[in-house]
């Protein structure tokens, strides 16, 4: 079935303070995807960032973010009472604002575990049910948290020894004294399971597929790590034995390097998989379609040694990501609900692996135009309709941003294909939906005709990043969403 869609991050929702919700803004926004015929609502990592807002650096691979509980909800659930609210730190809805968004969810996490004994037996059955099945991530989860506060935020390896090392003793006396604190976390996180649970039951009822994304790797400053490092490259201590990046090329002389562990194949063999699979399986239950971030690792990684600071002396290795994906598959019915990103240089093998599994690919338009006919990123040369085509991603620029930047020599290749640029992202947008792929999705700051002030994300840099907002309302921007729902459907999406 050929589909359209559109990205947008959870954070960029409006209207409430710091950060967008899983709160009413979220069940407008896929009400007004689906009134258009639109089927797909793509999103980024629903993880918890690193300190600069990065949710692909996330301290889990399994936990959702803070910042998207919605206030309103616990009280119209009977978790909190109005008055809760009123105590809430507040501030504006125009950029991202992580202080605030982490202070709010601080005092709701707070106010839900004075509010629990006063809650109905059923809510609390309810939730040590949960607590209890999810405990083979949520225990380390919460130790991780409250740890790191209680340490003034330091990586796990240098916190003191016994807890860094994970002793049993000193896990099992810091269980006992921060019982409370530990509680509240598992609160946290059992809300936030059951807000997105809804939110995502909606879109299901309106005929809207949700998309996730799933970094490759783990922080080295990560719950993940922490409580798992013979499966990850680390020392003892902690340190880097050896860490991802990729080779240099066109864009960097040095390479990049990502500064997280690689993975210890061998043991990850040895127990079948079991910690991937657990990761991969909690992310397809919140997702009807998972894109796997930096998907050519699966076939062979970049690995540099721990203490480098560049990416340049690393070698390529391969990887069992065949014999992952085949065992993944059995509980599937023969089919992953994966999306490749196999963007950049990538190797027979990966193509290979990528179509033996019957994975969709990637096709980012702002990609096809450098002069070269067989340029695999145009249209013309995709092969089958196994594909999603973008006209942008979250770390691009904007289609105006390109547009305003492209040379002489790009601008007139792409007019020679769609005619004179007059609004690029409705223009490349249409040659995504003309297209042979199964799937069109368009980022929502192309749909509003946005210029780089509205930009995400730009790879390499550590300041302004991920703080874009849509700062109207949503009924503001439902023309534009007719027109898009209008377009598609005349190329049968």
């Amino acid at each position: 079935m050929r589909r359209a869609g559109v990205l947008l991050h959870l954070t960029a929702l409006p209207g409430t303070p710091g950060c967008g919700s899983f709160g009413a803004a979220a069940f407008q926004w896929i009400d007004a995807l689906a009134d258009q015929g639109i089927k797909a609502w793509q999103v980024l990592p629903l993880a918890p960032t690193d300190s600069l807002g990065s949710p692909y650096s996330s301290p889990s691979g399994f936990a959702l973010n803070p910042w998207f509980l919605d206030a309103e909800a616990l009280v119209a659930e009977g978790l909190l009472q109005a008055a809760d609210l009123q105590g809430l730190s507040s501030g504006g809805c125009e950029r991202l604002d992580s202080k605030l968004a982490t202070l709010r969810s601080q005092q709701l996490a707070q106010a839900l575990l004075q509010r629990q004994t006063s809650w109905p037996a059923e809510q609390q059955e309810a939730f040590q049910a949960w607590r209890q099945r999810e405990q083979h991530w949520l225990r380390d989860h919460c130790r991780f948290v409250v740890i790191r506060a209680l340490h003034g935020d330091q990586p796990w390896w240098q916190w003191p020894e016994p807890l860094a090392r994970r002793q049993r003793s000193a896990l099992q006396a810091f269980d006992q004294e921060q019982a409370e604190a530990l509680r509240r976390e598992a609160l946290l996180q059992w809300q936030l399971q059951l807000q997105w649970e809804r939110l995502l039951h909606h879109a299901r009822r309106r005929g809207v597929q949700v998309i996730g994304d799933l970094p490759f790797y783990v922080a080295h400053d990560s719950a993940d790590v922490w409580s798992n490092r013979n499966l990850f490259s680390v020392k003892a201590g902690g340190q880097l034995l050896q860490q991802s990046g990729v080779p240099p090329d066109y864009f960097s002389e040095t390479g990049q390097l990502w500064g997280t562990p690689v993975y210890r194949w061998t043991l990850h063999r040895l127990s079948r998989f079991r910690w991937w699979k657990r990761r991969l399986q909690r992310q397809l239950a919140v997702f009807d379609l998972l894109r796997i971030d930096h998907f050519r690792a699966l076939a062979a990684a970049w690995i540099v040694p721990g203490a480098d600071r560049t990416a340049e002396h690393g070698v390529w290795k391969r990887t069992p990501g065949n014999s992952l994906l085949r065992q993944l598959r059995r509980g599937y019915g023969g089919q992953l609900p994966l999306i490749a990103e196999d963007l950049g240089v990538i190797t027979p093998d990966v193509e290979g692996l990528r179509d033996r599994y019957a994975l969709p690919g990637m096709k980012i338009l702002q990609f096809a135009f450098d002069g070269n006919p067989g340029n695999a990123y145009l249209p013309e040369n995709f092969q089958g309709n196994r594909w999603f085509v973008y006209t942008g991603t979250h770390d691009n620029a904007t289609c105006i941003g390109w547009w305003q930047g492209a040379s002489e020599q790009i601008r007139q290749q792409v007019e020679a294909l769609i005619g004179p640029v007059h609004a690029p992202g409705w223009q490349l947008l249409e040659l995504a939906l003309s297209s042979r792929a199964d799937w069109a999705v368009v980022p929502l700051q192309d749909l509003l005709n946005l210029g780089d002030e509205a930009r995400f994300n730009t790879p390499g840099t550590t300041e302004g990043n991920w703080q874009w907002r849509l700062h109207q309302p949503l009924d503001s921007i439902r023309g534009a969403l007719r027109g898009y729902g209008e377009m598609a459907q005349r190329y049968g999406r």
